[in-house]
């Protein structure tokens, strides 16, 4: 019995220290355009290790702009997601995994039928260390010719997020009944799922 008592308070002391970790672990930003926000947003958020995934623009010209604006391509934004993540549970090159296998890298200023520069291709960085994680994935995946084209990713430093109009924030979880959620969003996740499966929170 007091061996069991003993294993029993170990095994708790074990997980309090390792929640103890987890929670002091200091989260990190990383910072994706892959197409349409509402499609990568509603596959990064159900990554383990990811806190947030919200919607927004970036690298555009323009102070504070709207969604109108950036669709017609008067502020140079591309639409992104910005991913709040925890470093112990996911890295970032696992998310540069999960963001170049769940769109087209190698189509300029499109995907599918979103067409315009707010759906560029794009990682922006947010140090050196990023820079240098995203621009070695990229030159391998162009070496190994996994896509056939050349990748038109562009890996660009941070400067400024723009969070997007509050009824971009978690689309696909809110409309799932839309055409767009159905035809679009709903088979990339289900592609998603199937790559991923040990990565889903």
């Amino acid at each position: 019995m007091k061996n069991l008592t003993f294993i029993l308070v170990t095994s708790l002391a074990l997980l309090a220290s390792s929640l103890t970790a987890q929670n002091n672990t200091k989260m990190e930003i990383a910072t994706f355009g892959s197409g349409c926000f509402w499609c990568t947003e509603a596959i990064f958020q159900q990554l383990k290790g990811v806190e947030s995934a919200v919607s927004g623009y970036s690298g555009g010209h323009i102070k504070n702009p709207t969604y109108t604006a950036v669709c017609a391509g008067e502020t140079g934004h591309a639409e992104v997601i910005q991913v709040t993540y925890n470093p112990s549970l996911v890295s970032y090159e696992e998310l540069l995994e999960v963001f170049w296998k769940t769109h087209d890298p190698t189509t300029l200023n499109r995907q599918g039928a979103d067409v315009g520069t707010q759906y560029r291709s794009v990682v922006y960085y947010h140090n050196e260390k990023q820079k240098e994680l995203a621009q070695l994935y990229k030159d391998k995946l162009n070496k190994a010719g996994i896509y056939g084209n050349p990748i038109v990713t562009e890996i660009s430093e941070f400067d400024i997020f723009y969070k997007a109009e509050n009824y971009h924030q978690e689309y696909y979880d809110n409309n799932k009944g839309q055409s767009y959620c159905n035809f679009v969003i709903t088979p990339k996740i289900e592609k998603f799922k199937k790559v991923f499966k040990d990565k889903i929170k």
